[in-house]
């Protein structure tokens, strides 16, 4: 007889064939494959009813909602997934590995998608299946809707207004996902929200090409310099946030704590080393990552570098990128920018935003979780890491702006898994830790449903 790791690596094989690239043009029907060929079956053998579903602002990106309704006096729990991957670049991934063949080394399973983010939900499908087959007749007095889209890694493209549209569909009392990486490998881990992220590009185009640098040098801008001195504007040359429009309000103590009282991670082999003097005095390194902003120069260009000439360039540009955590007003973030630079009598540049995710943080001491700790805790024999956000940006603000969740995420996979990069791969051992975790997980919402859903239990 198979046994649950068994069953996760053989749904993993079928599906990390499938590419399901989102930045690829004509996806849509490998994610129509994806969905009706691999989710459907899976969740209508464990009682569900399940449909794709249009995107409000992509026809290549489809999204399923399946739901499982035991009663509709019951609460109902969300789950979310992702079906899509980043670009594979096959020819980047090491000798001997596919990044559409699931291949295992050890401990290590390697294919695009393991880790982020068919691996986890794949988990959860599994797990959630089980603990279904286990339940006294079957019934876990609670509902579920399973909500999988197919444009994460293009920004979660119209999941915001498939759920404007889509409310009474998407009504739960609770959300529960599964993607981003564990604090460590060794260390199951909650997250609570996630910070907010927001990319501008900054312009000056003056002239059309280049002018002598020694004829009109000092008579004319040069586009490089403001656009130097714009970026110099917003941070400065330690890390430091300079506006004040761009910083958060100060830490709360219990997310302070939180962060506090997570545990030693020695570095990975390949982790790059620490620059303590960067970013934002008087924080450890994780209260940069987890409670306070950043802002990243992405790009910037002006010229060419690599075969400089004497002229002034014409026009230079940057893309600029804010990481930021609950506190930071984000109500007109782009306009922030603006006024920052104009405040620095800094004229010439123009300012435009791209899409814009919201910060989110559910309380440390919100009831779920706690619930959350405690099931890890049974499941594990080991106290969770709870981050009171991921350091880096999901679509939670969907969840607990949108449809007004508590929003709860146990990730499967840890911080050396390559996802987005050549050599992806997911570890056996903590999809067997997160398979027994999620199987405790949906059997205390059966058994204490009051300390997940509050009053609706």
């Amino acid at each position: 007889m198979s046994t649950p790791i068994d069953r996760i690596i053989e749904a993993l094989d079928r599906r990390v064939a499938i590419a399901t690239e989102s930045q690829a043009g004509g996806c849509r029907e490998n994610m129509l494959r994806y969905l009706n060929a691999e989710i459907i079956p899976e969740l209508t053998a464990a009682g569900f009813t399940a449909a794709v579903h249009e995107n409000p602002k992509s026809i290549e990106h489809p999204l399923l909602v399946a739901r499982r309704i035991e009663s509709a006096d019951l609460p109902t729990v969300l789950l979310y997934g992702h079906a899509d991957v980043q670009f594979a670049h096959a020819e980047q991934w090491r000798a001997g590995l596919d990044p559409w063949k699931l291949t295992r080394e050890g401990d290590r399973l390697y294919g695009r998608g393991s880790a982020d983010n068919k691996g986890q939900h794949t988990v959860n499908h599994v797990a959630l299946a089980d603990t279904i087959a286990a339940a006294p007749d079957g019934h876990l007095g609670y509902n579920v809707t399973v909500l999988l889209e197919t444009a994460e890694e293009s920004g979660s493209l119209g999941l915001r207004a498939f759920a404007e549209s889509n409310r009474d569909l998407l009504a739960a009392d609770l959300f529960i996902g599964s993607d981003g990486p564990r604090y460590a490998a060794d260390a199951p881990t909650i997250f609570l929200g996630s910070r907010g992220c927001a990319t501008f590009e900054l312009v000056c185009d003056l002239r059309a090409g280049g002018n002598h640098s020694g004829n009109w040098g000092g008579k004319l801008r040069n586009p490089a310099t403001v656009i130097a001195a714009a970026i110099n504007a917003l941070v400065d040359g330690t890390g430091r946030i300079r506006p004040a429009a761009l910083r958060p309000g100060p830490l709360p103590d219990s997310v302070r704590a939180t962060i506090d009282a997570l545990p030693d991670r020695p570095p990975a082999p390949d982790d790059p080393a620490i620059d303590p003097g960067w970013g934002e005095p008087g924080l450890t390194p994780d209260e940069k990552v987890l409670g306070f902003n950043v802002l990243e120069v992405l790009a910037f260009t002006a010229g060419d570098p690599d075969a400089p000439v004497n002229a002034i360039p014409g026009s230079a540009r940057a893309v600029v990128q804010l990481r930021y955590v609950v506190g930071t007003d984000d109500s007109d973030l782009p306009g922030a920018v603006r006024r920052a630079l104009a405040d620095a009598g800094i004229t010439g540049v123009e300012v435009s935003a791209g899409e814009q995710m919201n910060a989110t943080r559910l309380d440390p001491e919100a009831p779920a979780a706690l619930a959350a700790a405690r099931a890890v805790r049974a499941a594990s024999g080991a106290d969770a890491a709870i981050e009171p956000n991921l350091g880096g940006t999901i679509p939670n603000d969907v969840f607990a702006e949108v449809l007004n969740l508590p929003t709860v995420w146990l990730p499967h996979s840890y911080p050396g898994c390559n996802q987005h990069a050549p050599n992806e791969h997911a570890l056996v051992s903590i999809l067997e830790s997160g398979y027994a975790i999620m199987r405790e997980v949906f059997a205390d919402l059966s058994r204490n449903p009051a300390d997940w859903f509050g009053g609706r239990a």
